[in-house]
């Protein structure tokens, strides 16, 4: 048990690190783009911070065990678990970062119109991806109409943050970067193959962080005897989310509320809307009672953030609600 232990804690030292060298070339590339932050957090942060948990459910399904049973629970686990933990846990652990410097009552200040269409896309594409499970597997092309939804309401997506990028930089929300890059401290130029170079280098130490960590949890709960299902429901999710919460953590507590909530937001968006179109097509993607827990609770977490989301910000304790939300899925699904 103490080696998988000792793993879990290099993993998390890798994966600080990483999103250190990640969110700073980020900055850097948007920058360099003249993009918004919201571009920059909801699409570019978002998406590659994403992939060590798009690549669990696709490694399950695809290529995983010869149990397949296990395949699908992993699989639909992840899937599901991962705007779950985004909504609920990573929403509150940014309060808890600046809660010491601005108060329970402190608002946390992202520009407005990105989160709002960040929430409205996420809150369409899950009740989307929920009432899939309740059409019978045995109607293939209603479920493949859903899935072909869900990825035309990404593509959607991508459209209306872009457009509308360039009046948002016009009113003052254009990504900057807040110091130098770190490879250029070691004597290298900043342009634009460095920082392509150090994204590459961040994603890369993510996802090995990532996959380091799953590593470590399953071989620490084989020893503790918890079902697959759970597990990629409760466990997988803290860490492959990791990325997305010590990017958003590290953006608030400089002042970046917008990268730091486009960064969740927009995750929640691409994990709602492109993973669960593929589990309806590869996985029974059936309302199991842990399963459809954690998807109302998701949306409620949404639907909470959404309600909050006024013009002077959202207030440091409505996260922390989000925080009780993800408290109460643990209460349920451990009580079964």
């Amino acid at each position: 048990m103490l080696t998988f232990v000792l793993e879990l804690l290099g993993m998390l030292l890798l994966i600080l690190v990483a999103a250190e060298v990640f969110t700073n070339a980020l900055e850097h590339f948007g920058e360099r783009l003249g993009i918004s932050e919201g571009v920059t957090g909801s699409l570019f942060a978002a998406i590659g911070t994403a992939l060590p948990e798009t690549l669990v459910p696709l490694l399950a399904l695809l290529a995983g065990t010869s149990n397949v049973t296990v395949n699908e629970e992993v699989g639909v686990g992840a899937i599901l678990g991962a705007p779950l933990m985004l909504s609920t846990l990573s929403a509150c652990l940014m309060a808890c970062f600046v809660i010491g410097k601005r108060g329970l009552r402190g608002r946390l200040k992202p520009e407005r119109s990105g989160l709002l269409r960040d929430l409205n896309f996420f809150l369409l594409a899950f009740t989307l991806a929920t009432l899939a499970m309740f059409v019978p597997s045995q109607l293939h092309t209603y479920r493949i109409g859903l899935s072909v939804l869900l990825v035309l309401t990404y593509i959607g997506y991508i459209t209306l943050t872009i457009r509308a990028s360039r009046d948002l930089v016009d009113d003052g929300h254009g990504t900057e970067a807040d110091g130098p890059m770190l490879l250029s401290r070691i004597g290298l130029p900043t342009n634009a193959f460095t920082i392509a170079l150090q994204l590459v280098l961040g994603l890369a130490m993510l996802v090995a962080g990532a996959k380091g960590f799953i590593h470590g949890v399953e071989g620490l709960s084989n020893l503790l005897g918890v079902s697959a299902l759970l597990i990629s429901l409760l466990i997988i999710p803290i860490a492959t989310e990791l990325p997305e919460k010590v990017n958003s953590i590290l953006w608030v507590r400089r002042g970046k509320d917008t990268l730091a909530f486009g960064n969740i937001t927009g995750a929640m968006v691409f994990q709602g809307t492109l993973l669960p179109a593929i589990g309806i097509l590869l996985t029974p993607w059936q309302p199991r009672i842990e399963v459809l827990t954690g998807v109302l609770i998701t949306l409620l977490a949404a639907v909470w953030l959404r309600i909050n989301a006024h013009r002077d910000g959202i207030a440091a304790w409505v996260l922390l609600g989000n925080g009780a939300l993800y408290v109460t899925y643990l209460a349920i699904t451990l009580s079964h």
